[in-house]
């Protein structure tokens, strides 16, 4: 549907311009065009197992180019099929045959389809679309997005703000350091996302090659079955009931899900370093941020990223608790819920896309954070205790406990307590070097390492 003001989804709709890539996938134009792919390219192996005479040069360059010319007026003329025939597969067939009509490539109108069963050419189909959309899209949008982190990280490496433990100060961080964490984690996911290897199946009707088998005994049909899944840079199973068991596929969703669900916690704590003054949102003079109070800048990239990420990743769990489970040896309740394969990663990336839109628009409250950090120092406790334990004051904990615990230490106040604490000259010069502003740690260098 072109005109997005009635399409009934909001990724074909609203955020068409964000999902228009997936299209290319994962829409009912792709699946068509996809399993048109496989059948054409199975009938080509055929022609090189001697049941049949070879494909000559001019023939396999037809049914190359019913492949890469495949129309909306084909897709149409398959739906044509469908209509009648009730049956999506079956109704590619009969649009090849079509195409090979009137040519040398009638004698091969047989072979189409031969010996498979539906779930052959779907499962390929789909996983085809996975793992091209995978390439092409998903990780060009992760790296994309953690090219974004990894700038702000850098940025504000050396910002030192007060960390939160149980939602209350704890000691200071950096800013950069809480951004490389969100960082660490993405990478690892996006490291396995990119490794992944799709399952797709050939083996028949409940998964033996009865049908290839007993026409054609012949041919090694595990050894062109491996072969024929390969090429299309799939992983085969040979091992399957009518249908390919969706494991494989489920494991590569519930990355996607890890990956969301990390983004979640990044989406919620940018919201509240907004909420708190951390990090301030550039104004744009023709945005309005409410429609009755003038003042307000929301955080609408973040929000909008929790909220896709919440609906992509509920499809997710769907996807491993539905597609797991098959009655016998197949049900058809599995169609239905692959065909949403789209809009779950449709969702997954208009967050994406939102988050590098809220990246853009963000910026550390440096004399905020400042005033913040010198508002307590009795966030530097911990490394105060620490100095001492280290020259031998075992009630280090206690002494530092009386004069902090639920309390907020001024400066002169932590600094009245140094001078008048019994250690010796270098002890004290090392604790009254503590600040809350340079009681960091390691925070600069481990984000170094991390994006060298």
């Amino acid at each position: 549907m072109t005109d997005t003001l009635h399409a009934l989804s909001p990724l074909d709709g609203r955020y068409a311009e964000m999902t228009a890539l997936l299209s290319g996938f994962f829409s009912e134009f792709a699946f068509l065009r996809d399993r048109v792919r496989v059948e054409l390219d199975f009938l080509a192996a055929l022609s090189k197992t001697g049941l049949t005479r070879p494909l000559s040069d001019s023939e396999s360059a037809q049914l190359e180019s019913i492949k890469t010319n495949f129309s909306s007026a084909d897709a149409e003329s398959i739906l044509a099929y469908e209509r009648k025939t009730r049956h999506d597969v079956k109704a590619i067939e009969y649009f090849i045959q079509e195409k090979l009509q009137g040519a040398s490539l009638q004698e091969f109108i047989p072979w189409i389809h031969f010996g498979l069963t539906s779930e052959d050419t779907n499962s390929l189909g789909q996983a085809i679309a996975l793992n091209e959309s995978r390439t092409n899209i998903i990780i060009p949008a992760l790296n994309s997005l953690l090219s974004a982190l990894s700038d702000f990280a850098v940025r504000s490496r050396a910002v030192p703000m007060l960390a939160r433990t149980h939602g209350q100060f704890a000691v200071p961080t950096t800013l950069g350091k809480e951004f490389a964490v969100y960082i660490a984690r993405l990478k690892k996911t996006r490291d396995e996302i990119s490794a992944f290897r799709f399952e797709a199946k050939l083996t028949g009707a409940v998964g033996n090659f009865n049908a290839l088998q007993s026409a054609a005994p012949q041919v090694d049909w595990i050894l062109f079955s491996e072969n024929f899944v390969s090429s299309f840079e799939l992983e085969p199973n040979l091992i399957t009931t009518q249908i390919l068991p969706y494991d494989n596929w489920v494991r590569y969703f519930d990355l996607i899900r890890l990956t969301n669900s990390i983004l979640i916690d990044f989406a919620q704590d940018i919201w509240r370093y907004i909420s708190d003054g951390y990090l301030k949102q550039a104004v744009v003079d023709s945005e309005v941020g409410s429609s009755t109070m003038p003042q307000k800048v929301n955080p609408i990239d973040f929000e909008n990223a929790e909220g896709n990420l919440g609906i992509a990743n509920s499809l997710f769990v769907h996807y491993a608790q539905k597609l797991t489970i098959s009655r016998l040896q197949r049900d058809l309740s599995d169609s239905t819920v692959r065909r949403t394969f789209g809009t779950g990663l449709g969702h997954s990336l208009i967050a994406w896309t939102n988050l590098q839109r809220g990246m853009k628009r963000i910026a550390p409250d440096e004399e905020k954070l400042k005033a913040e950090l010198n508002a307590h120092w009795e966030v530097i406790s911990e490394g105060a205790q620490t100095i001492l334990r280290a020259v031998g004051k075992h009630d280090a904990y206690e002494l530092i406990k009386e004069q902090t615990r639920g309390r907020v230490l001024t400066e002169a106040e932590y600094k009245k307590w140094v001078d008048v604490i019994d250690v010796d000259d270098e002890t004290r010069k090392r604790l009254k070097s503590l600040s809350p502003q340079s009681y960091i740690g390691l925070a600069i260098q481990l984000i170094d390492r991390l994006i060298d």
